[in-house]
């Protein structure tokens, strides 16, 4: 039997984003608070000091940062016919582990989501009728729109000290910014990172073909900051060292360096580390939680109890969670019907490598940051007529180079033998006058009836529970979207300069073994009908009141853009919810 914990007014299941803007909205309030995290602490200075944090070694190829396989994984197949296996190493998404979650190790790419994204089946189906959409398709409209989350976008950015330059403030559009983005009430709090020379090359050859290039909003300081909290960060140093790695120059926006400094000195927080949430508890009825079940590095068990229960895990943890315990009807392929593990997404990611003449150009591609680079958005979410292509979806497009880290930075032109003596002279002679960007093309990838999570009939965990499954495949439209967009990203390398052009398409089927982001969404939707979401609007349970779901397991599809600004934008949207609303009734449904 565990032991039984002293009551809390709010127990918080996993501390990265979404955890820690819940604590520190919570706590505010005056609730009594507990997150629990399966993973270390982790600190700013003791964990990733600049003495040994830039070594990739340790933090690419090892994961310093990460969960690992042995820990506990997921199942995987591409279809319904096929018998998922166990992931035995992490190759396509790399999930999060520790305080500060994904936040530690992102790049800081900080971006909104398009207006038409909250809406958008729809604006597809009214644009383009519904016969356009692909018959297996289930987007969805979200329940919320681009307008009631703005003041909460806002929010975050002042928060990480964003930089970047504004394409719209309050409906009129900005010279130098994107223009495709939706209004925004005020203009960044930081001005964009200075952008090194193939940012700017790339910029200069999209302008000269007719786009609107601009700089990628970043969570990597262009100067010191004080956030609204309080907090100071410093100026980033380009050291290149920020996807897959802690930034140890306070430089980067993360839990550590803008929330953490602040809520562990409040006396209504406590937080477990190494402790892992094994179970959701329920009242006999089963309509309300009653707290959670954890087990610690010794393996005892303990019960928290609580009023409140918030579920801000990673995506795929969020939906293990919800099966496990019995909230929400699990989702069902064949008949469509439940949501729990209903539309599964990832990302679609594609790049076009330039080689160009090393005596004429010298990239210094180590001068770098995680959310550096200059972009185009004519080609993301509806931002373009789809009509003629036959496909829906875009994403952005951008020369975000984010690091020369020696190990991975190493491309050759196709052709090139795999080692020896000519591979090392190809790249010694591409190292500093090639052009590859982190994320060339950044696709959105939508939701379909056979992509999903449940349970594994056969694999389990160290705790003898059941492993996700993930059943995930690329489509057609996704794949048309890809090579479309490929091929306009290789236009813009090609008027670079470049004298060759390697085309990295993204294809099918879907392969578990290459990277492509940690952005898996979806799973426990949210929306307005309870027949097809497994949340509502304030990504409340429909079936258990008390429990509110934050993350990326909310998005109904995802969209050509990173998710963390949209998942952080939702987490503030919530909070408002619990703090003007729900606390006002507690235990009922926010129906407004």
């Amino acid at each position: 039997m565990p032991r039984k914990l002293p009551h809390k007014d709010v127990v918080i299941i996993g501390l990265g984003w979404s955890g820690t803007i819940m604590a520190q909205e919570l706590t505010d309030e005056g609730l009594d608070v507990i997150a629990i995290e399966r993973g270390p602490w982790r600190d700013t200075a003791t964990d990733y000091p600049p003495t040994y944090n830039q070594d990739e070694l340790r933090y690419r190829i090892r994961h310093e940062l990460f969960l690992r396989p042995d820990q506990t994984t997921f199942t995987f197949r591409n279809n319904m016919s096929q018998t998922a296996l166990p992931i035995r190493n992490w190759g396509a998404f790399m999930p999060p582990n520790g305080v500060g979650g994904g936040g530690v190790h992102w790049n800081a790419e900080t971006w909104r989501f398009l207006p038409s994204d909250f809406v958008l089946k729809t604006h597809l189906t009214e644009r383009y009728g519904a016969g356009f959409l692909p018959s297996d398709m289930t987007i969805q409209d979200w329940g919320v729109t681009y307008d009631e989350l703005e003041p909460h976008y806002d929010h975050f950015e002042y928060l990480c000290g964003t930089c970047g330059t504004a394409g719209n403030l309050q409906g009129q559009i900005q010279e130098g910014g994107n223009p495709f983005e939706g209004p925004r009430s005020r203009p960044y709090p930081n001005p964009a990172q200075q952008q090194p020379f193939s940012h700017t090359l790339f910029a200069k050859a999209a302008r000269e073909l007719g786009y609107k290039p601009f700089p990628q909003p970043s969570g990597n300081m262009s100067r010191p900051y004080t956030n609204p909290l309080g907090v100071r960060l410093g100026p980033c140093t380009y050291c290149g060292f920020c996807e897959w790695f802690g930034c140890g120059n306070y430089s980067k926006a993360s839990p550590q360096t803008t929330i953490l400094p602040v809520l562990i000195r409040k006396s209504n927080f406590t937080i477990r580390d190494n402790s892992e949430v094994v179970r959701i508890n329920l009242d006999h009825a089963s309509k309300m939680a009653t707290g959670v079940t954890f087990v610690d590095t010794s393996g005892d068990e303990w019960e928290q109890p609580a009023d409140l229960v918030i579920l801000s895990a990673y995506a795929i943890f969020n939906v293990q969670l919800m099966l496990l315990s019995g909230i929400g009807k699990p989702y069902d392929p064949l008949s469509g019907e439940g949501v729990v593990g209903r539309n599964l997404t990832h990302q679609t990611i594609s790049d076009a490598v330039g080689f160009f003449d090393n005596t004429k150009f010298n990239f210094n591609p180590f001068i770098a940051s995680g959310a550096i680079g200059m972009c185009v958005d004519e080609f993301n979410g509806d931002n373009f007529d789809h009509g003629p292509h036959g496909f829906v979806g875009g994403g952005y497009m951008g020369q975000v180079q984010t690091n020369g880290r020696p190990i991975e930075t190493t491309s050759v032109p196709s052709g090139t033998p795999r080692w020896g003596a000519e591979w090392k002279t190809a790249v010694r002679d591409n190292y500093l006058s090639t052009v590859k960007a982190g994320t060339g093309v950044h696709g959105s990838f939508y939701s379909y009836r056979d992509v999903y999570l449940d349970l594994d009939p056969t694999y389990k965990d160290r705790f003898n529970r059941p492993l996700v499954r993930m059943t995930i495949d690329l489509h057609d439209n996704e794949l048309k979207q890809n090579a479309f967009l490929t091929d306009r990203f290789a236009e813009i390398i090609t008027a670079m300069g470049a004298r060759k052009v390697d085309k990295e398409y993204r294809r099918g089927p879907y392969d578990i073994t290459k990277y492509q982001t940690t952005h898996l969404c979806g799973g426990a939707i949210m929306g307005t009908d309870p027949q097809t979401s497994a949340l509502n609007r304030y990504l409340q349970s429909w079936d258990a009141p008390n429990l509110f779901v934050i993350g990326a397991s909310a998005f109904p599809q995802n969209a050509g853009y990173n998710p963390t600004g949209t998942v952080a934008a939702l987490a503030y949207w919530s909070a408002t919810a619990i703090k003007n609303q729900y606390l006002k009734n507690p235990g009922v449904l926010i129906h407004a």
